[in-house]
């Protein structure tokens, strides 16, 4: 592959971005989607497929304020879909339990590749109502709990108390799972991930050695995205729950879940806006998501840099520029 094809001198922000896995690294191109994933044996597993987005079949789903929703259902299909990929070459060290009746009867009603996909629903609604359930509804359960023990609370300070448990708890889970060993290695991989783009975007051929020197905090990060999710969440929810004063804890998680799709489409478009934009005021913003990847990035050895290059490679486009963010 020549040095251009590498990513010499792409005079652009790209759009290409990954997510670390199981020992693997998955990037998304404007094109393509990768897989690459080491195998026990030190090989590389590659798994490339083509991307059809949604907005070339249905030109709304491009709509700003409309496309966040979408595109982040989109990402979280193809990172479950990936980890899954990605954990087929690491099972647990105790034997494989048979599978149950329910999923063999699931299979032979389906057919594999169908059974597959309800797996890879199931594990996305499981994965999404734990992210709700433990960054939404529980600080708000808790808050309501303390305002029933004291009596009752000002709409204000409740606001503000739901707000900060919820910064709480992000913090303390990314905290936690940065100790744990298996997802230091993914945080390691991480890192690998976003050496590799800034590597790309400043020109420089995709070897080891260039990747190896580039810094591994990435100002379009889902871990930055995530923040901006919950900070926004605390302000749209402060400004709702000002005119509409809500004490019930039940209909207080209710209204929470109702305004997500609302959060998650304007976190989109300040996403976006931040990725194209570099100067005091956007580098202010993702300054805190910058600081949480402290614990959700790791340096990478140069195995798993090897990763996120071939990874990036597979995704590049055709076309020069077509991955211009």
């Amino acid at each position: 592959m020549s040095d251009e094809k590498q990513g010499a001198c792409p005079r652009y922000k790209t759009m290409i971005g990954g997510q670390a896995l199981i020992e693997g690294i998955m990037m998304l191109g404007p094109e393509k989607k990768a897989v690459v994933v080491r195998r026990p044996d030190g090989g590389l597993e590659e798994q490339v497929e083509d991307r059809i987005l949604i907005k070339d079949r249905h030109p709304i789903f491009g709509v700003p304020f409309i496309r966040g929703i979408f595109n982040f259902g989109s990402s979280l299909a193809n990172g479950v879909r990936a980890l899954m990929f990605s954990a087929e070459f690491y099972p647990e060290e105790e034997e494989p339990e048979e599978p149950s009746r329910l999923e063999q009867w699931l299979e032979s009603k389906l057919g594999s590749e169908k059974f597959y996909s309800v797996l890879v629903t199931v594990a996305m609604v499981l994965g999404l109502a734990f992210s709700v359930g433990l960054f939404i509804l529980l600080p708000t359960a808790l808050v309501g709990g303390l305002a029933a023990l004291t009596g009752g609370l000002p709409m204000w300070l409740r606001n503000l108390l739901e707000g900060v448990v919820r910064i709480v708890i992000f913090m303390g889970y990314l905290m936690f799972c940065s100790k744990t060993k298996d997802m230091h290695r993914v945080f390691q991989y991480h890192g690998a991930e976003h050496k590799t783009i800034f590597c790309y975007e400043a020109g420089l051929p995709l070897t080891v050695e260039n990747v190896r020197k580039q810094p591994r905090h990435h100002p379009r990060c889902g871990t930055s995205f995530l923040f901006v999710v919950i900070v926004i969440s605390i302000l749209i929810s402060s400004v709702f729950f000002s005119f509409v004063e809500l004490t019930n804890v039940l209909a207080r998680m209710g209204a929470h879940l109702l305004l997500l799709p609302v959060v998650v489409s304007i976190t989109y478009e300040i996403n976006r806006w931040m990725g194209r934009h570099d100067n005091a005021f956007s580098r202010l913003f993702t300054a805190p998501g910058l600081w949480l990847q402290n614990w959700t990035t790791f340096e990478p050895d140069d195995s798993m840099i090897e990763v996120g290059i071939r990874s990036f490679q597979l995704v590049l486009p055709s076309e020069e520029g077509k991955d211009a963010w």
